[in-house]
């Protein structure tokens, strides 16, 4: 199968990362086609970085849907535009955090999540109430490590990670470990060593999923939310989405 993880933001070297870490997971008949919006933020750190980055976001969901991709990944923690991409793409289109939660909750029983920016905490717990997984999560703490600098992490951010790592397993009561940023995928063999519970990342997380998905035959439904979006024109730098 074809999976194309699409990283929101316009860092490349972030999307070579993933991409290694998706490859690495995958089954050898899958092919990972990783991709990187031309136009958007560095990164993505706040809601408007998340809406700026969407429309691009979603340039590339149809660019992949013409290729005739088996699933997409949205590979942002964020996981922005999803419903959207949903509409528009006929193939799966899994989010990292929606699929971090999902393996999480399979192998535990209480999972904390430990992110980027104290800013960005809300919006993890929207999600975990959107996805019905408030319940499984014994708290939300974060690093406060920029998303870029997790490109090539210094000794003392790593130090910052780990520390709030423990602190959900000895003070939460976690029991796994889902990381809040696609950008620490490269982490994970690290601190699975030295932690002791399971360290769970989204990119891979979602590709395992979306390999499930093709083998059951599954695709998007397009009945009801997702289905084809409304027929209108559109105008200005959107015209190219006119129906």
């Amino acid at each position: 199968m074809k999976i194309q993880p699409i990283n929101p933001n316009t860092s490349a070297d972030m999307t070579h990362a993933m991409a290694l870490s998706a490859q690495s997971i995958a089954l050898d008949s899958t092919q990972i086609i990783a991709c990187t919006p031309e136009h958007g933020p560095k990164s993505i750190e706040c809601a408007f970085d998340e809406v700026i980055a969407s429309a691009a976001l979603l340039d590339l969901i149809e660019q992949g849907k013409q290729q005739g991709v088996d699933a997409h990944i949205i590979a942002c923690f964020g996981d922005p535009a999803l419903d959207a991409a949903r509409e528009l793409a006929d193939a799966p289109v899994i989010g990292i955090a929606e699929a971090g939660f999902h393996m999480a909750s399979l192998i535990a029983h209480r999972f904390g999540v430990v992110t980027t920016l104290s800013r960005t905490l809300p919006a993890s717990e929207h999600l975990l109430q959107k996805y019905g997984h408030k319940h499984h999560c014994s708290g939300v703490r974060a690093s406060d490590i920029p998303v870029l600098a997790l490109e090539n992490i210094d000794p003392a951010a790593y130090l910052l990670l780990k520390t709030e790592c423990l602190a959900a397993i000895e003070q939460d009561g976690a029991e796994a470990i889902v990381l809040g940023c696609a950008g620490m995928s490269n982490l994970v063999k690290r601190l699975s060593l030295e932690l002791p519970v399971p360290i769970i990342d989204g990119v891979v997380a979602a590709v395992k999923l979306a390999e499930s998905l093709h083998q059951l035959g599954l695709q998007t439904s397009k009945k009801g939310q997702y289905g084809q979006r409304v027929s209108k024109a559109f105008t200005g730098r959107y015209a190219h989405w006119s129906l």
